[in-house]
């Protein structure tokens, strides 16, 4: 049951980062198109704007998103329990030992950041530190290099700055648009059928892009529990810390809604719904604790 879940999560993951890809070639070419009959100056657009951006978020994400959070890095004089737990967990999933940092905040939360195992780091709350035992701790940290090891932080971040992408280009095409761009280039005719697509695109490509992010992080949010499973032989320590993280009424202080995907739980605890939203950035807590149960 556990390995075929992680199976069906990584088919699912892997389809979404495909529909990425085609959302912001078609809104490439959506601009061209509105530009003036000329997709490839659209798509030389998107490929322009991928070089330069996408590179600079994937190299600055990690430690934008610690310096966010406020979280300080400690050694293990600090906390040597803390420091055995990740220790122990590391060398079963077979990755080096992550930073640990630790986040002033008495809300119970975590998050895992680093592009890649090399430079893995887990962030942690002192509100979870103190409120976790040390089975329920195993089952936090074990969801973290879950995400670690499964490469969910490279992905996410990827999945952020293509959805800036496509952002932009939405911006760009509509303010063209604005200011009298969509003419038609030498003797081309639009066709005004095309023409109503591209429109309805520029429009609607950045919703469809927040959805296809936002099912991405719910999705690598399964999958991380599922491994963490796989890392510490026993559900019920994870169960329990996600209860008690979810019954918790604080937010995470510093917590930004650029970053709130990261975070094993959703920090702002008013938004947190119970039931699957197409808005959400986690799973509803119910399901992720009955597909622990299940295991």
């Amino acid at each position: 049951m556990l390995y075929k879940q992680i199976l069906q999560n990584k088919r699912k993951t892997i389809l979404l980062v495909l529909l990425f890809t085609v959302l912001v070639l078609v809104i490439g070419w959506a601009v061209g198109y509105l530009f003036g009959n000329d997709p490839y100056t659209g798509l030389i657009i998107t490929v322009v704007i991928l070089a330069f951006y996408v590179p600079i978020t994937y190299m600055s994400a990690s430690s934008q998103v610690l310096g966010m959070a406020g979280a300080k890095e400690i050694q293990k004089k600090d906390n040597p329990e803390l420091f055995n737990i990740v220790e122990e967990l590391s060398l079963a999933a077979r990755i080096p030992m992550p930073k640990i940092y630790i986040i002033h905040d008495p809300s119970p939360n975590a998050f895992a950041t680093g592009i890649k195992p090399e430079k893995g780091s887990v962030a942690f709350t002192t509100g979870l530190l103190d409120q976790l035992n040390r089975e329920e701790l195993a089952g936090v940290a074990a969801h973290e290099i879950g995400h670690i090891r499964n490469y969910d932080i490279r992905l996410m971040t990827v999945c952020i700055a293509l959805v800036g992408v496509i952002a932009m280009l939405a911006h760009f095409g509509s303010r063209m648009l604005l200011f009298g761009g969509g003419r038609n280039r030498g003797n081309q005719k639009q066709n005004p059928i095309l023409m109503i697509v591209a429109l309805v695109l520029v429009i609607f490509a950045p919703i469809a892009a927040q959805f296809v992010h936002l099912a991405v992080s719910r999705n690598r949010e399964y999958l991380a529990d599922a491994t963490a499973v796989e890392l510490t032989r026993n559900p019920i320590g994870l169960i329990n810390a996600l209860k008690k993280i979810s019954g918790d009424p604080r937010d995470v202080e510093r917590a930004d809604s650029a970053t709130a995907a990261m975070y094993i739980d959703v920090p702002f605890k008013k938004k947190r719904r119970t039931k699957n939203s197409l808005w959400a950035t986690h799973p509803s807590m119910e399901s992720r604790i009955e597909r622990l149960q299940a295991m």
